[in-house]
């Protein structure tokens, strides 16, 4: 069932973030993709995340499409001008792709080319209307198409802002739905208490929501987390808990199989797998019944 299909159907989907290698040797990336092959509904390929320079997205995608598997390719602002993103698109469906998730990206002073200058020719409520623009059979200067595309179309939205901060996000998250977003990812979700304002507020049935389930590598990775990253709420006896564990990598696979159950049952519309480089977990994540059915 296609990830178009099973969103429609009101499934639980599991996606699962896949890195393409930074140079070409894909042996990798195809292993670990092929071992959750069949339980993973769709792999998302980011677009140089964090700004590190890696293959692309599409050429990620392109290649796990040839091997039978559906993905998400990330197009995202900071790295390319209107002229490049819409003909990157339009290659994308030619090639069997047909999910799309549109990202601001993050700024170049992140990443590992510091000398890069960020793009950003449009800003991203920009480049989701000109993604319909092309369903509609038109590009951004309203010039007709030879075949037009069709993609399942994703972005982002913040669920774990408050205030007047989640009310601005919200308005923006209306914005991304009227210019034809069909699903959200969240950032990290370690915690469901910490994004209740969000789901008092968002009809999370009809709205497909899909948290992102990140794994943890150590009690370390989760206490900077918890010090550093703004909006992400980590409890600490979470972080007790991995640091108590006489196999650490253990626990901290079994409190990301958790935390799919727990958005399972919250009736969430499915969850982002995110490994940061420990794509070989991916079979112990999901490979149980309860996370997969």
């Amino acid at each position: 069932m296609s990830l178009k299909s099973k969103l429609d159907a009101g499934e639980f989907a599991i996606l699962a973030e896949i890195e393409p290698p930074k140079g070409v040797d894909v042996t990798g990336m195809v292993k670990n993709a092929t071992n959750v092959k069949g339980q993973v509904d769709a792999f998302v390929i980011p677009e140089m995340s964090n700004a590190v320079m890696r293959m692309s997205s599409l050429g990620g995608a392109m290649i796990l499409q040839s091997k039978g598997m559906e993905t998400v390719m990330q197009v995202c602002c900071r790295d390319r001008n209107r002229l490049a993103l819409q003909a990157d698109i339009l290659a994308a469906y030619a090639c069997g792709i047909k999910n799309i998730m549109a990202v601001s990206g993050e700024d170049p002073s992140f990443g590992d080319h510091h000398q890069a200058r960020a793009v950003y020719g449009i800003q991203l409520t920009e480049l989701l209307e000109a993604i319909q623009m092309l369903h509609a059979g038109r590009d951004m200067a309203g010039i007709d198409l030879n075949g037009a595309p069709e993609f399942e179309v994703g972005s982002t939205v913040n669920a774990g802002l408050k205030g007047e901060a989640l009310e601005i996000e919200l308005e923006e998250m209306n914005k991304k739905i009227e210019a034809g977003t069909r699903f959200f990812i969240t950032p990290p979700l370690f915690d469901i208490e910490s994004i209740k304002s969000f789901i008092k507020i968002v009809d999370y049935e009809k709205t497909k929501i899909i948290p992102t389930v990140l794994l943890l590598k150590s009690a370390g990775m989760a206490r900077y987390m918890a010090r550093n990253v703004e909006h992400i709420h980590l409890p600490d006896d979470l972080i007790t808990r991995i640091q108590k564990s006489p196999d650490k990598t253990r626990e901290c696979v079994s409190i990301a199989k958790e935390m799919i159950g727990t958005l399972k049952k919250e009736g969430f519309s499915g969850v982002l797998i995110s490994t940061i480089g420990w794509e070989h977990r991916l079979p112990e994540i999901i490979g149980s019944k309860e996370v997969s059915g």
